[in-house]
């Protein structure tokens, strides 16, 4: 038996929004992208189609569920992005006016900073040492 991760699910207010932030930003891609004959839409974009894990886009209809937007993880980190180059992403999200969180820290383990998407949803981006 082999069990993964599949997706991290965020409540969007916008769907082509929050889509063109991932595409933009981090390079990811629509890997699922379908509409049910009711009209719900299933978006999921991710990085390596070869790799499963992904973000699961559900927009958010009820009161309740637009006040939860960017606000799921209370205050916490909502997931971690694995990069391979941490300081040209972090340029990159600069010039793209990213609100960075917290800026770079470098150990010798690991580089990070923590960034907001557009929602606010507080995203912590690592490239480990090699």
């Amino acid at each position: 038996m082999k069990n993964y991760l599949g997706r991290i699910v965020l409540l969007v207010e916008d769907y082509e929004k929050a889509s063109k932030f991932y595409e933009e930003n981090f390079g990811f891609k629509k890997i699922f992208d379908v509409t049910t004959d009711v009209g719900q839409r299933f978006l999921h974009l991710g990085g390596d189609t070869s790799d499963n894990f992904g973000i699961w886009f559900i927009k958010a209809d009820s009161k309740e569920q637009k006040g939860q937007i960017g606000r799921q993880t209370n205050g916490q980190p909502t997931m971690v992005i694995y990069t391979t180059s941490l300081n040209e992403l972090f340029e990159k999200l600069k010039k793209n006016k990213v609100e960075i969180k917290v800026a770079p820290v470098n150990t010798p383990e690991f580089k990070f900073f923590h960034c907001l998407d557009l929602y606010g949803n507080e995203i912590v981006v690592v490239e480990i040492a090699e």
